[in-house]
């Protein structure tokens, strides 16, 4: 099953070897939490790090911030493209810059 980015390129889906690491303050099945709250900690690093800090996007150790693979391995891709949307109009609903 393959999918389309907006600019019509095809989406190939590859074998992914991250694994999110336990994470107390989502201790249900239900992970939804867990993938926004990552998304936004991912966001709000960039923006107070800049794109070069690694800790932001890494996915060395499990105490290291993960937050880029954290996102993509638990979020399904609509959801932090829709977010990605969002960010850009300028109406997403957190305020990443704080």
């Amino acid at each position: 099953m393959s999918e389309e980015h907006g600019d019509g390129s095809e989406l190939v889906t590859k074998p992914f070897k991250f694994v999110t690491g336990v994470d107390s303050r989502f201790p249900n099945q239900n992970q939804t939490k867990h993938c926004w709250q990552n998304y936004v900690d991912y966001h709000k690093c960039i923006i107070a790090k800049g794109e070069d800090f690694a800790p932001c996007r890494q996915k060395s150790t499990a105490d290291a911030t993960q937050f880029f693979h954290a996102y993509r391995s638990l979020c399904p891709s609509g959801w932090y493209q829709r977010w990605d949307e969002q960010r850009e109009a300028g109406n997403f609903p957190v305020k990443l810059d704080q």
